[in-house]
């Protein structure tokens, strides 16, 4: 079994949320490999985090669930898998 790496977009509820510790929220919640900013628009800047999760049913929205729950996050969305 191998494993899969995921891109998750993690959308920020409003501009004013602040970046640097969502990024560490982010990072405290599931093993980011990188994360790396999408401008939007009007202030408003998503995050792109990678994670490589086992190859096992249900994994990767494991991940999603649980960004999804932290504060401040509006949505997190999987865009992106591939296996390694």
């Amino acid at each position: 079994m191998g494993n899969v790496a995921i891109i998750v977009k993690i959308m920020p509820e409003s501009p004013e949320v602040d970046r640097e510790a969502l990024k560490a929220a982010v990072k405290a919640a599931v093993p980011v490999d990188d994360i790396r900013e999408e401008p939007i628009g009007f202030g408003l800047v998503a995050l792109k985090a990678a994670v490589v999760v086992p190859d096992k049913a249900g994994a990767p929205d494991e991940v999603e669930a649980a960004l999804q729950k932290i504060e401040g996050v509006a949505s997190a969305e999987i865009v992106e898998s591939t296996l390694v």
